[in-house]
């Protein structure tokens, strides 16, 4: 421990702590801008500047650490010169900066903005001058960039390089022409981008931004000669009421349905459905590769940032791709061909609109193979957790006041098993539930929670004896965890049977689309975890079945329609195919 002085007052704090975190833990707050715990400690805002004792000049917080060297010292973090440093530092920062605020995507949630306010910046016109020229690039089918709200922060940076292992950004050119881009300036959509989104929610401004695709949604609602149907990810769930202040990780599934209807949608559907769906396609296909001697591991497919960085980066490794498409896919081709025959609505009439954590979703929708119904899409329109945040407001909806809703059966309806597929390890635990009973040929008595595949860590493993045949799992989530699990399987170092990877670290609750949560909250809360705790609590709690295969309305589904998982009708419907891209290496 290193004893020290924050504003005249003695605080014990650990060795190693920098003087941020070590006020963090003293109960003091330090601002910060370019700061992400673990991977953009940089100190390049200068924002967390703070006066210690024997120091020359002012010094970044975020980056000093605190030694024995240091016992006794002062260190003052809110003197005058420490303000005016920081209101400086913002003022230039506003000198090159887009302030249209009003009409910013981020406004109201932008760190930069909220910075201001916090330090009474009220000469935004101080350093008046020449602004750096910037284009926006638009080109990708997930998302934007304007850097013309650009902090120079390199957050973004880091979250796609150390994060997500990608790094198809970084910053072009010197000095005053500094900006972030693509390598040669090329068009975000001609990279290897994997459409993940990370890099938006690690943005303090509103430089990053997903595509809005809420005026489609809105146009369809108001068009008498169409049928809107809507179905939401397990996850969102689990994000959406930080939007309208619950707090991070409070489950808000009746009061998002009952939101939904209030929009006008004609059917609310569950895409864990969707998911239970994955997991009568995915556990039967396991089984046939354990079975009949096919390529393993088996990898699953729901996440399509992931699918897309194998694409693009591993495809040697497609063959072990799962075949099943995505749970948002999968309902909506039911959608359109089970509950358009069921209702007796023309395919042509639907209109089928996703809610999901995803940003890469928004591309998913225009992959090949998309369609299983043959003409049309399984998918129209794909928004994030934050566009319906913005339509609830927009409608006017008082979102805490609402009642809890239900959904539309049956593809309203899923499982336990499938609520959890929205954290890291759920995919793989719930799959487990249903591939355990299908090879012991247990019911009631087969296990029901596999907890060695939960938690947030990078890379998790586990080995599950069933009918006398150890079965060899690994879960990762985060791109640059992937590589590294990919790397060991290639070499031979690691013998698996199956292996779950999620694009995101943390899996979909830690999604590209869900409510961005401000730095100063997401260095010292791990919203993963948070967020995780409501879908295990909502599985816990599920009273219409905790395994896929015990869920009434598959049952329904398969009885009535698809036959059996693994059928010729459910490989037309409910499955696709992959290819690498010309960018692979």
């Amino acid at each position: 421990m290193v004893n020290i002085k924050f504003n005249g007052k003695e605080h014990a704090v650990a060795e190693g702590l920098t003087i941020l975190e070590a006020a963090h833990e003293s109960g003091i707050n330090i601002p910060s801008l370019c700061w992400l715990k673990g991977i953009n400690e940089i100190g390049a805002c200068r924002i967390c500047v703070v006066e210690m004792e024997g120091a020359r000049s002012l010094v970044a917080s975020c980056v000093y650490r605190l030694s024995k060297f240091d016992e006794g010292k002062n260190i003052i973090t809110r003197s005058p010169a420490v303000l005016e440093s920081r209101k400086t530092t913002l003022q230039l920062l506003l000198s090159n900066h887009n302030k249209k605020c009003l009409s910013c995507a981020r406004s109201g949630g932008c760190e930069l903005q909220a910075l201001c306010r916090e330090l009474g910046v009220d000469d935004e016109n101080r350093f008046d001058g020449g602004t750096s020229p910037t284009d926006i690039d638009n080109s990708a089918a997930h998302m934007y960039r304007d850097n013309s709200k650009c902090v120079s922060c390199r957050r973004c940076v880091a979250a796609c390089e150390k994060l997500q292992g990608v790094g198809v950004i970084g910053a072009n050119e010197r000095g005053f022409k500094t900006e972030i881009a693509c390598a040669f300036d090329m068009p975000l959509a001609d990279t290897a981008c994997v459409s993940c989104g990370q890099c938006i929610t690690a943005c303090p401004t509103g430089a990053l931004s997903e595509k809005d695709d809420t005026g489609k949604v809105w146009e369809a609602l108001n068009d008498r000669e169409k049928v809107v149907v809507v179905q939401t990810a397990p996850a969102v769930r689990a994000a959406l009421g930080e939007a309208f202040g619950f707090p991070i990780g409070t489950p808000v599934e009746g009061k998002m349905a009952s939101a939904l209807r209030q929009l006008g949608f004609d059917a609310v559907f569950d895409t864990n459905f969707g998911a239970d769906l994955t997991i009568m396609e995915e556990a039967n296909e396991l089984i046939e590769r354990i079975q009949n001697n096919g390529v393993l591991p088996m990898i699953t497919s729901c996440s399509p940032g992931w699918v897309r960085y194998c694409e693009a980066y591993y495809p040697e490794m497609l063959p072990h791709l799962s075949s099943c498409k995505s749970p948002q896919q999968m309902n909506g081709a039911i959608t359109k061909t089970y509950w358009a025959d069921k209702t007796g609505v023309a395919p042509a009439k639907i209109v089928s609109v996703s809610v999901m954590p995803c940003t890469a979703k928004k591309f998913e929708i225009s992959r090949r193979n998309q369609s299983g119904q043959g003409t049309y899409p399984d998918l129209d329109v794909s928004i994030t957790t934050r566009e319906l945040a913005r339509m609830i407001d927009k409608a006017g909806i008082r979102f805490a006041d609402l009642p809890d809703g239900g959904f539309d059966s049956p593809l309203g309806n899923g499982s336990g098993a499938a609520v959890i597929f929205g954290a890291t390890g759920g995919v793989m635990e719930a799959a487990l539930r249903t591939a355990v009973w299908k090879l012991t040929g247990e019911s009631a008595d087969s296990p029901v929670e596999f907890k060695e595949v939960r938690g947030v860590e990078g890379v998790k493993t586990a080995v599950y004896n069933v009918n006398g045949k150890d079965i060899n799992v690994a879960v990762a989530s985060g791109l640059a965890n992937a590589k590294i699990l990919l790397e060991k399987v290639k070499s031979g170092e690691m013998k698996l049977h199956f292996i779950e990877i999620m694009a995101c670290p943390g899996g979909c609750v830690n999604g590209g689309g869900q409510t961005v949560v401000p730095s100063v909250i997401r260095n010292f809360t791990d919203i993963r975890a948070e967020r995780a705790k409501a879908l295990y609590s909502l599985d816990e709690n599920n009273k219409l079945a905790r395994k896929s295969h015990e869920s009434p309305d598959i049952k329904q589904v398969y009885a009535e329609f698809l036959e059996k998982p693994g059928s010729h009708k459910a490989h037309e419907l409910l499955h696709t195919g992959y290819k690498a891209t010309r960018l692979s290496k």
